[in-house]
C-alpha cells in the first residue's frame, strides 16, 4: 500500500541520473531497475532512447499527487477539477481515469515505471510511436508487460490506455495475487474524497483490471 520509504529499503535503489528524467530522485526495486537497463542498452542498439519518468511512488507521494488534482492545484486536462466538477463522486471517478488513488497503485511496489512520458500526445508523434512501436516487440523479452491498454472486451474496467506504463512481471505478478488476497476496500482511505472509495470497486475495477498479459 505504499506505507514506507524507498530510500530506507536495502530491496530499493536509486535509479542513475542518465535514465531518471524526473527531475528528482526516484527509487525502484534491484531487480526492476536491472531488467531496465538492459532493455535501454539494446533499445540505444536500434537508437531508441528510454528513460524513467516516474517509477516508485510511496502512499504520501501518491497522495500528494491526488490531492492536489482533487484540489486544482494540479490541472487536469487544463482545468481545474475542483471548480467544474462540484459533484465530488463524479471528481473522482474523472481523476480516476488516469491516476490511481493512495493505497491501489502499482507504482508504490517499485515494479512499475512510466517511459519517457506520462502525456498520450507524446505517443503520437513520430518519436513516440516509434518507442512505442520497440517496446511492444521489445519490452517482453526483458520481463515488461504494459498494464494499461485500451479498454474492451478484455478490459472492461479501470484506467485508461497508458502507453508509458510498464510492469515488471517476474515481481509484480506475485505482488498483483498478494494485493487481491490481503488488501480490503476499507483499507483504502487516508487521502482527499476517501469517503467515496467503498462505492467504487476499487480492488476489482482498478488494481486488478489490466492488461491479462501481466497477471
Amino acid at each position: 500500500m505504499g506505507k514506507f520509504d524507498p530510500a530506507q529499503r536495502q530491496d530499493f535503489v536509486l535509479i542513475p541520473a542518465e535514465y531518471n528524467i524526473a527531475g528528482y530522485k526516484i527509487y525502484l526495486r534491484k531487480e526492476t531497475l536491472y531488467a531496465f537497463e538492459k532493455m535501454a542498452e539494446n533499445a540505444a542498439k536500434d537508437q531508441i532512447e528510454l528513460n524513467i519518468t516516474s517509477a516508485t511512488r510511496n502512499f504520501d507521494s501518491q497522495r500528494d499527487l491526488w490531492n492536489k488534482k482533487w484540489g486544482g492545484a494540479t490541472l487536469v486536462d487544463g482545468k481545474d477539477l475542483s471548480k467544474i466538477i462540484p459533484d465530488e463522486q463524479e471528481r473522482f471517478e474523472k481523476i480516476l481515469e488516469y491516476s490511481a488513488v493512495p493505497a491501489i497503485s502499482r507504482h508504490h511496489w517499485g515494479t512499475d515505471i512510466d517511459i519517457n512520458s506520462v502525456t498520450p500526445k507524446f505517443f503520437e508523434t513520430e518519436k513516440g510511436k516509434k518507442v512505442y512501436e520497440w517496446l511492444t516487440i521489445n519490452a517482453p523479452l526483458f520481463g515488461f508487460c504494459q498494464t494499461y491498454t485500451l479498454k474492451g472486451s478484455d478490459r472492461p474496467t479501470g484506467y485508461n490506455e497508458e502507453k508509458w506504463h510498464w510492469s515488471y512481471l517476474p515481481l509484480s505478478k506475485d505482488f498483483t495475487q498478494k494485493y487481491k488476497n490481503l488488501i480490503k476496500d476499507e483499507d483504502i482511505k487516508g487521502f482527499d474524497g476517501d469517503e467515496y472509495a467503498p462505492f467504487l470497486n476499487l480492488i476489482n475495477d482498478y488494481v486488478l483490471s489490466i492488461n491479462p498479459e501481466c497477471i
